[in-house]
Formats: C-alpha cells, sequence, structure tokens
C-alpha cells in the first residue's frame, strides 16, 4: 500500500511561484508513474502534469505547459511540482498520484493523496 502526503500549498499572488511536493511511503518499489492533479471548488478534478520513473518522459495539462515542471527524485520517494506565474482561477486542491502511466486518465492511477491546498489572490 502506498502512501502519499502532499505539502507545499498555501497562499500566493498572482503571478507568484510555488513549488509543491509529495512524499511516497510503503511499495514504492514498483511506482512508475506519479502525477499531480487539482480540483477547484464545484469543478472536476483535472489533470495537471505526470512523470514515468526514470523522468524520460514528462507529459503536461496544455494549461501547465511552458510555466509549470514535474520532477521526481526516487532516491527520496519525492515528486514536485514547480509552479511558476501562477493565476487565480489555479485556486485549487492539488493532488499527486502513483499509478502506471504518466497519462492525464485519472484511472491509470492507483494511489492519490490527501491533497494540498493553493490559493492563489489577484
Amino acid at each position: 500500500q502506498v502512501q502519499l502526503v502532499e505539502s507545499g500549498g498555501g497562499l500566493v499572488q498572482a503571478g507568484d511561484s510555488l513549488r509543491l511536493s509529495c512524499a511516497a511511503s510503503g511499495g514504492t518499489s514498483s511506482s512508475y508513474a506519479m502525477g499531480w492533479f487539482r480540483q477547484a471548488p464545484g469543478k472536476e478534478r483535472e489533470f495537471v502534469a505526470a512523470i514515468s520513473w526514470g523522468s524520460t518522459f514528462r507529459n503536461y495539462a496544455d494549461s501547465a505547459k511552458g510555466r509549470f515542471t514535474i520532477s521526481r527524485d526516487n532516491a527520496k520517494n519525492t515528486e514536485y511540482l514547480q509552479m511558476n506565474s501562477m493565476q487565480p482561477e489555479e485556486t485549487s486542491d492539488y493532488y499527486c498520484a502513483d499509478g502506471r502511466s504518466p497519462r492525464a486518465n485519472q484511472r491509470k492511477y492507483d494511489y492519490w493523496g490527501q491533497g494540498t491546498h493553493v490559493t492563489v489572490s489577484s
């Protein structure tokens, strides 16, 4: 059973940067893909970014391309999401996920964290 714990959320102003972290524990040796998703109030959860085990493949939502960077440190069992030039509409709960394929399809992910909240003020 993989446990995922996100951290790094908080309040930032529009245009600011923020880095989220996700620490994994328990059964991580077989983890292939890790991803980030977000859910804004009243909206469905959406894909943000994903990365393969060796960091050779990175997948981004169109909204994240050019501003967000996903990375991982397998030695630390941790993944990161660097978010730059954040906008108020990106206020959401951000979730990390562990799964079988670094794709946008949420069904490819088997384990989820509890989420960390990010508020972007205008």
